[in-house]
């Protein structure tokens, strides 16, 4: 029934939007005198704000059109390579030169924890000189009719070893977040079976693989609540006229709840500072703004199946640092991990996944050699600024791309990765 309200909340304020759309327009207007005024920017800034505070976003674009190779700029593609009901696989096609060497693969598995896959598009323009990058595309839970059957935990781990199978051996993959823990299951699973598609190596970026390390808001709420407070109360139906009518889901605004209510104080700064930005006629920091949040506030469902799976595992029963985590029947042990190497980046002030929380791995899995192995722990950044931002460019990529150089076809040499802990100065 929640639902269903919050559905009817968009249909009653759609008017008003209408409304405060033509105010903005008519109030912005050059030919307008009083838009070269504070008076007159002031109204259009407060109707540009009602506006975008109550609209739903829709999914954004990757808009990723070119890269720079060898120096030079080179058209990107966006192409679908392989796809399943609720994922598709997008590859990042870079038009190189004929009888150019490959560059490695890279397959980014993107969180599916209420934001889309867009969310690592700068993850992904910053690969795109270094690798053939491929990314999950995760599709709203709304909009995958029942008929389509259901989909746990269980099938987000077929689907990365499926996806591992498409891209064939001498395969990197990097997790972000989320998918750290079925990234590891799944390279647990294949290295187990001696399946020649395990890929190369392994980055894991501030994901909850031991939330028993320094928990954070997210981990408490998640261990004092237990799995049926969040069955009883987070649950929902996909109301209609949705593609996916009638499908339990864990809805996307109630994540984004979440997630704005942790740091509720600085995003009423942002947006009073955009208000400011309007009246003040400073395009450069408001538009800035609308980028951040057009991203941000787009929120997609997930089904209720996985989301209950992954809690409970993840969060509650900590199976998988425990070694009780299954996957079909078959225990997950990722000591069974001697092939792949292995690197773990966690953000000083991540209030996601604490510190510690993706270090985890490092223990678990513990037949990787030596120098196959690296840990990086940036300074100063929070949970976004462990795969996006300024610090992440200039500190973390290229320790990501020199890990990744060392190994696979592609590598000439194998240099000694020592584990570190990059600590503050």
């Amino acid at each position: 029934m929640f639902y269903q309200l919050y559905e009817m909340n968009h249909a009653v304020l759609q008017p008003y939007r209408r409304i405060a759309d033509a105010t903005k327009l008519f109030y912005s207007n050059p030919l307008n005198p009083l838009s070269h005024t504070p008076f007159g920017r002031s109204i259009a800034g407060t109707a540009e704000l009602f506006e975008r505070t109550t609209r739903r976003y829709a999914k954004p674009e990757f808009g990723l059109t070119r890269t720079v190779v060898d120096w030079k700029q080179v058209a990107v593609t966006e192409e679908i390579v392989w796809t399943r009901p609720f994922c598709n696989l997008l590859h990042f096609k870079r038009d190189l030169p004929p009888g150019r060497k490959p560059d490695r693969k890279l397959l980014i598995v993107a969180p599916m924890s209420g934001h889309y896959a867009t969310l690592l598009r700068g993850t992904a323009e910053s690969m795109l000189p270094h690798a053939d990058v491929y990314i999950t595309d995760w599709i709203d839970a709304r909009d995958v009719p029942q008929v389509a059957g259901s989909f746990d935990l269980d099938d987000y781990i077929d689907y990365v070893i499926d996806m591992l199978h498409e891209l064939g051996p001498d395969t990197h993959v990097m997790a972000v977040c989320q998918p750290s823990v079925p990234v590891l299951a799944a390279v647990a699973i294949m290295e187990a079976r001696g399946d020649e598609c395990a890929p190369v190596t392994m980055t894991l970026m501030g994901g909850p693989i031991d939330t028993r390390a320094n928990p954070t808001a997210v981990n408490r709420l998640a261990e004092e609540r237990g799995i049926d407070w969040f069955h009883d109360n987070v649950i929902m139906s996909v109301p209609w006229p949705n593609p996916g009518f009638l499908r339990p889901v864990y809805p996307g605004f109630l994540q984004l709840s979440g997630f704005m209510s942790m740091n509720l104080d600085r995003h009423i700064d942002a947006h009073k500072d955009f208000f400011m930005h309007l009246v003040k006629n400073d395009g450069d920091n408001a538009e800035k703004h609308r980028d951040f949040y057009d991203e941000y506030l787009a929120v997609m469902d997930l089904t209720a199946e996985f989301y209950l799976q992954t809690v409970d595992t993840v969060f509650v029963k900590h199976s998988l640092p425990k070694g009780e985590m299954m996957f079909r029947g078959e225990r997950v042990d990722p000591s069974k991990i001697r092939n792949v190497a292995l690197m773990t980046v966690e953000g000083e002030n991540d209030d996601i996944s604490g510190i510690g929380q993706t270090r985890a791995a490092q223990t678990l899995c513990s037949n990787i050699p030596d120098d196959a192995r690296v840990h990086y722990m940036q300074p100063a950044v929070g949970h976004y600024g462990v795969f996006n931002g300024s610090r992440y460019r200039a500190e973390i990529l290229p320790r990501i791309v020199d890990f990744m150089s060392s190994y696979g076809r592609t590598a000439r040499v194998k240099p000694k990765l020592q584990l570190v802990r990059q600590t503050k100065s």
